[in-house]
């Protein structure tokens, strides 16, 4: 009876990972995943590996041409990756804001070389400028994009049996991190709940003093909360006999030909920028 119930449940559970659609996990999620694809199913080993590469791509050296092929690949890849597109261009503005803003201070400090485009009292424009400007505002998407893509796809549990399966990381302190960071989102929402509970009991208004005694009460009240909730966690946690050698997990960690396909291809699109930008002569490392 008990292999015919582990049958089931490994089917249904395998019938869940690889379902053509996928439901959001994590309401807390920066974007959600609308649809399984490979790159959604690779191990996040995996994905913090391919993130990491694109990276070094667009890390090593200062210039237009290297930032612009790992950004132009990550633009391309964002089908690939099952995230709602839509969701990504309303909640990834402050990308391009922030980009703007290190662009808009190096065009302002950089050395001052080429012809003159905008001189207005101290604000002093040159093609030299302005082209270091556009290098740092294509620099830092490319290093963001990839990594806040890529992380709104990996599921912190699967995360977490990867650390412990793969990278032999303390069982415990990767569980403990990984149920503190789920239980975020419930602490802001507790925080709301209360909030609106003393506001209805008249006790959250008034005076300035008034106020700041609600608040210092309202985080007490969410400390004896948090406290209680992580002592039944822990005991949880002993239950389930996790530090103990001989623990077996229900969650197989693996890895795939998806997952070589994917880092040989960041590898790929490293090489291609860091050989356009030699090819162009525009290298410029930030080391040497």
């Amino acid at each position: 009876m008990s292999g015919r119930v582990s049958a089931v449940s490994k089917g249904l559970d395998e019938h869940v990972r690889h379902s053509p659609e996928v439901a959001v996990q994590d309401p807390g999620q920066l974007i959600p995943v609308v649809r399984s694809t490979a790159l959604a199913r690779c191990n996040p080993l995996t994905k913090i590996a391919v993130a990491l590469i694109l990276m070094v791509g667009a890390l090593l050296s200062i210039d237009l041409v290297s930032a612009g092929v790992v950004l132009l690949a990550a633009v391309l890849a964002l089908p690939a990756t099952g995230l709602d597109l839509v969701a990504a261009a309303k909640r990834l503005w402050f990308l391009p804001a922030g980009a703007l803003l290190a662009a808009w201070g190096t065009a302002l400090l950089a050395e001052k070389t080429g012809d003159v485009v905008v001189d207005f009292g101290p604000i002093l424009f040159t093609t030299g400028s302005l082209a270091a400007a556009a290098a740092i505002f294509v620099r830092a998407l490319a290093l963001a994009i990839p990594l806040i893509v890529l992380a709104s796809t990996i599921d912190p549990r699967d995360l977490a049996d990867a650390l412990i399966q793969h990278l032999r990381l303390p069982e415990v302190v990767v569980v403990s991190v990984l149920a503190a960071s789920r239980l975020l989102g419930l602490l802001v929402s507790e925080w709301q709940v209360l909030a609106m509970a003393r506001r209805a009991r008249g006790v959250a208004g008034g005076s300035l003093l008034r106020r700041t005694g609600s608040l210092f009460s309202g985080v007490f009240v969410l400390l004896v909360v948090s406290i209680r909730r992580a002592t039944t966690l822990a005991m949880a946690m002993e239950g389930r006999a996790f530090g103990r050698p001989g623990r077996t997990w229900r969650r197989r960690s693996k890895f795939a030909v998806r997952d070589v396909v994917a880092v040989l291809l960041s590898l790929a699109v490293c090489a291609v920028a860091i050989g356009a930008a030699h090819m162009l002569g525009v290298w410029n490392p930030i080391i040497g």
